[in-house]
């Protein structure tokens, strides 16, 4: 596998089928969204077996992919734009918007690999050669002023096919990249394609939030993109797929619940004190080493008024809980999930609101470096987004698989489970030396062999 390569075959751009006047106007951005200009670009795509049709043709397929592209950016217009940026002089700040004006549109690329699907679904690890199923390696959000703010590569593989994209995160968040790639997923089921509007079952809320009382454009304070650009350079990681099943998952809570005497702490909650506890032991940390658990959390419906459930941008926040290497390990995994637990219900209205402020007071970026330190653990994606109901045509996808983008030493990425049923696949980043721990921690082991007891 190491001698394969991904060959490009087409690149084209995409741009809207019919352009609304909602799209020639520029996009501002929220709080949430400008904080986010030094991250990758979200990667997620899924893999397909080749239909058994003969008389299945690529060429149909990928013209039936860009006619339904197309469709889909009228509604998601930002997609087929680019950033911009205006310089302020009173005082010295950066004003970064989406700008629809003279961009060529999205991207489109068409590629093949001599890889069959075992050759990807077979390893233990994640092989390297996915990171190239998709565009944008290693881009970060400050990039979308020169380059296409999303971009879709479609990889033909002996017999197979993969469906990457890649979107700037500054212009979404999960939930935002999964409403896009669902819709799509519904017009090339619909093929519709002679509606002057193709309509879609969630057209998304266009509107960037601002708080009540602050600047309808808001700006970054910095004279030069230098001074806060700071590319990600994680080290060499090992990424690993692990399955639960809704059984395991169901004892896994049970038992942790049991511990707390409550009713209350989630799966996904329940998980992540797990996935907290065994990669710390793993690392083999000195008992007084400080460590967290953070939890990336929409808050759409946190806020009141709430956000509609279709709001397209970043509405996301990271809760981070502390303790020690020591505490964690030897309070039972009913303490840890409890304290995850209660980060996640004492977020609210007001809690979100304070955020806001003092970002609007004291306007900052995310740096990679800082957030993800190798003492901690974050918990990133949802196992709610609708991901194995994209089908496009081929039927239910394989795996869902992410590229390089947003990779570092314990990122754990949840994805749902392909039989579905409340099943739950995490993707695992560490460093290989710790690894090898981790995948034969008992305690860790024991949930995904479904052995834990409830």
């Amino acid at each position: 596998m190491e001698s394969a390569n991904v060959k490009t075959i087409s690149d084209c751009f995409i741009k809207p089928k019919i352009v609304t006047e909602q799209a020639k106007k520029p996009t501002n951005f929220s709080p949430w969204d400008l904080a986010m200009i030094n991250i990758n670009y979200i990667q997620k795509g899924l893999l397909y077996p080749l239909p058994n049709d003969q008389n299945f043709s690529i060429t149909t397929f990928l013209d039936d992919l860009k006619d339904s592209l197309s469709a889909t950016l009228t509604h998601f217009h930002p997609l087929a734009a680019r950033l911009a940026t205006v310089k302020q002089q009173n005082p010295p700040s950066l004003a970064i918007f989406i700008n629809p004006v003279n961009s060529p549109g999205a991207r489109f690329i068409h590629c093949s690999v001599n890889l069959t699907l075992d050759n990807i679904l077979t390893p233990n690890d994640v092989p390297l050669i996915v990171h190239s199923f998709f565009d944008h390696h290693k881009a970060i959000d400050h990039d979308g002023h020169e380059q296409s703010l999303l971009s879709v590569q479609v990889t033909e593989l002996i017999d197979g096919i993969f469906i990457g994209c890649s979107i700037n995160h500054m212009v979404v968040d999960g939930t935002s990249f999964w409403h896009f790639f669902n819709s799509w997923s519904e017009m090339v089921r619909s093929k519709r394609g002679n509606d002057l509007f193709d309509p879609i079952s969630r057209p998304p809320v266009m509107d960037r939030w601002v708080p009540a009382g602050s600047e309808p454009i808001l700006t970054l304070p910095f004279t030069h993109e230098d001074e806060f650009i700071d590319r990600p350079n994680p080290p060499v990681l090992r990424v690993r797929i692990f399955r639960f099943s809704s059984d395991s998952l169901a004892k896994l809570k049970a038992k942790v619940n049991s511990e707390c005497n409550t009713t209350k702490i989630s799966t996904l909650q329940s998980l992540s004190a797990l996935v907290w506890r065994c990669m710390t032991r793993a690392r083999q940390f000195p008992a007084d080493k400080e460590t967290s658990c953070t939890l990336a959390v929409n808050n759409r419906r946190r806020l009141s008024p709430p956000l509609p459930d279709n709001y397209f941008g970043n509405c996301v926040q990271v809760l981070r809980v502390t303790t020690t290497a020591g505490e964690l390990l030897d309070q039972g995994i009913g303490w840890t999930a409890w304290r995850l637990h209660e980060a996640v219900i004492n977020h609210g209205d007001k809690e979100i609101r304070e955020f806001i402020d003092s970002w609007v007071k004291s306007p900052f970026v995310y740096k990679m470096g800082v957030l993800f330190d190798g003492d901690s653990i974050q918990m990133g994606s949802s196992p709610r987004f609708d991901m194995y109901g994209n089908e496009f045509g081929l039927g239910k996808g394989l795996a869902v698989l992410s590229g390089y983008a947003n990779k570092f030493d314990g990122k754990v990425t949840l994805y749902a489970g392909r039989e579905g049923g409340g099943s739950m696949d995490l993707e695992v980043c560490m460093l290989p030396e710790n690894m090898g721990a981790f995948e034969s921690d008992e305690e860790f082991m024991s949930v995904v062999r479904g052995e834990n007891g409830s």
